[in-house]
């Protein structure tokens, strides 16, 4: 399994779409902005197919360091959550293809 970066992500969308790699990496990095601005103001962001993204609050716990097993106050926060669209899960779930050469 392979670590795909933001770069070779730029490198494909601009091969593929003709643009400069400089304006692909400036409209995916907006993109990306844009999704945590609107995350951080509450917002759902729901891209159909693909997926919904949305805060969760998570309570305050009471937790335990397993070196030292000592208790530990946890508190609450607010966590991103991300649902699966039905493309996705179908795309992911679907057994891997040969790459065609």
């Amino acid at each position: 399994m392979a670590t795909i970066t933001k770069k070779e992500l730029v490198n494909r969308i601009a091969e593929r779409t003709g643009q400069t790699k400089v304006v692909t990496k400036d409209i995916i990095q907006l993109f990306l902005d844009e999704i945590i601005h609107e995350l951080a103001t509450g917002n759902r962001l729901e891209f159909r197919e693909f997926g919904v993204f949305e805060i969760k609050d998570r309570a305050a716990r009471r937790a335990q360091n397993p070196r030292t097993l000592q208790k530990v106050d946890v508190p609450a926060k607010k966590v991103v959550k991300f649902k699966v669209g039905r493309l996705m899960k179908k795309k992911v779930s679907a057994p891997p293809q040969q790459p065609t050469k």
